[in-house]
């Protein structure tokens, strides 16, 4: 927002000492990412973070970055395709309906294609994350995204992105692309479905690094999101808890803040 303010002034006709020395130059590397993308992302952020409940995004939205190479075309499988169906109806679940291409027709129902570009890596803003389908970037796959939950909650929850995809559907007003990611999703840490969380000095106050299971929820729906509502990525590690009848290793989440933090 600063260099907008300056790019301003520079633009207007007020005459200011010693504002010509910042005249718009051009930046490389990691720097000109963050100048091209910082205003999209702090608005994204601003949109998503203060209330997740009022956020329409389907997926089709402008987001301040692009898919990033190892990229490739591939034809959903059946189950796949059950669950892209299940994520349009909710996405869209007041404006249109949409089927399979073997399933019977319904009046007014959109037939979605069955295939897909994967991509590796996404880029958000000046973030780069990585995914399963990308082994050399696997580190930065691990990530945080926020739910609406049953209960109307609103909750963040830890999963491992498999890959990112783009998915174009036929609507009857023209072809909207879809930037999505495919995600497992880690199950929480005891089977009453409560957190755990790590205490300082055995005290009441709690530190953001939280134990959950190694294993993954199954395969639904919740797995495709829109990029646009991942939101940090984080750090795990292997913690063992030892008792006097066994040890159990738990996933401990720790995540890593965005460039923009809104509070």
């Amino acid at each position: 927002m600063n260099d907008n303010r300056i790019g301003d002034i520079i633009s207007s006709d007020i005459q200011t000492k010693g504002l010509e020395l910042l005249e718009d130059r051009p930046t490389t590397g990691s720097i000109s990412a963050a100048d091209q993308f910082s205003s999209d992302e702090l608005e994204r952020f601003w949109l998503n973070a203060k209330n997740i409940q009022e956020s329409t995004i389907t997926g089709c939205e402008p987001f301040p970055g692009e898919m990033l190479k190892p990229n490739s075309e591939a034809i959903m499988t059946e189950s796949m395709l059950e669950l892209m169906v299940a994520f349009y109806n909710a996405s869209y679940i007041e404006t249109y309906k949409f089927r399979k291409p073997a399933d019977e027709i319904i009046q007014d129902s959109i037939t979605i294609r069955v295939k897909i570009n994967q991509f590796g890596r996404c880029r958000i803003g000046s973030e780069v994350f990585g995914s399963a389908m990308s082994v050399r970037h696997t580190k930065s796959s691990y990530v945080l995204a926020k739910f609406i939950t049953s209960d109307g909650e609103v909750d963040s929850y830890p999963g491992q992105i498999q890959y990112f995809f783009k998915h174009t559907i036929d609507l009857p007003n023209g072809q909207m692309e879809h930037n999505l990611a495919y995600i497992r999703w880690y199950r929480p840490a005891s089977t009453s479905e409560s957190r755990y969380y790590f205490h300082i000095d055995d005290e009441d106050e709690s530190c953001n690094v939280e134990l959950w299971k190694s294993e993954f929820y199954d395969e639904s729906r919740d797995c495709i999101i829109p990029v646009h509502n991942i939101l940090c990525r984080f750090i795990p590690s292997k913690y063992r808890i030892s008792t006097r009848s066994n040890a159990i290793e738990y996933l401990a989440i720790n995540p890593i803040n965005r460039k923009l933090q809104i509070r």
